[in-house]
């Protein structure tokens, strides 16, 4: 699992990832893995994904593939956005969607921050969607990115360096998290 974090502060918003892969025990560092990219690009968002190392080239086979139902202009667009995917995810790229045995609906195991000129989105495995003031993490790494993320809020009035001092912290003291990191950034709407 990886780390995301996404920032919007004076008209600008950043989304910044690290580049770690692991699967269990073992770690794979953009050294090695020439795909180690979290983030992908879907016309003005961007969105990155935690979770399984599948669902990166799944999601990025399915934004090219099925361009015409992809919206990630507003929580309930993203929402069904989420919700058309998912019996595609199933049918077509075998997504096993059990999780959890009480969970109230089928799991897409998926997780993921977008960010575009509207500002910050979390889609999180159920497809809840939230869109976010300021800050948000999510990931193996999420909990101290956090700690970062509102450390630096208060003092720093660059979204950039608030999301690499956020992704930064979280390498040095998660081990599901590693630099080098990548980053995007965008000016807000309005």
């Amino acid at each position: 699992m990886s780390t995301i974090v996404a920032v919007e502060k004076n008209g600008k918003v950043c989304i910044a990832a690290d580049t770690l892969t692991t699967f269990g025990d073992v770690r794979q560092s953009n050294e090695y893995d020439l795909t180690s990219e979290k983030i992908l690009q879907h016309e003005d968002s961007y969105i990155g994904i935690v979770g399984s190392a599948a669902h990166h080239l799944v999601i990025k086979h399915v934004l090219e593939k099925e361009f015409s139902i992809i919206n990630f202009q507003s929580p309930i667009d993203i929402y069904k956005t989420f919700l058309d995917l998912h019996p595609i995810l199933k049918e077509q790229y075998f997504l096993n969607p059990k999780d959890e045995d009480d969970d109230a609906y089928e799991s897409s195991r998926i997780d993921a921050l977008i960010v575009n000129k509207k500002g910050i989105f979390g889609v999180y495995s159920l497809r809840e969607v939230f869109q976010y003031k300021n800050f948000w993490a999510v990931g193996a790494g999420a909990e101290i990115a956090l700690g970062a993320l509102y450390a630096m809020y208060k003092i720093e009035n660059d979204a950039e360096k608030i999301a690499t001092c956020a992704i930064e912290a979280s390498a040095e003291f998660h081990t599901s998290t590693a630099l080098p990191l990548t980053k995007y950034c965008l000016e807000l709407e309005g």
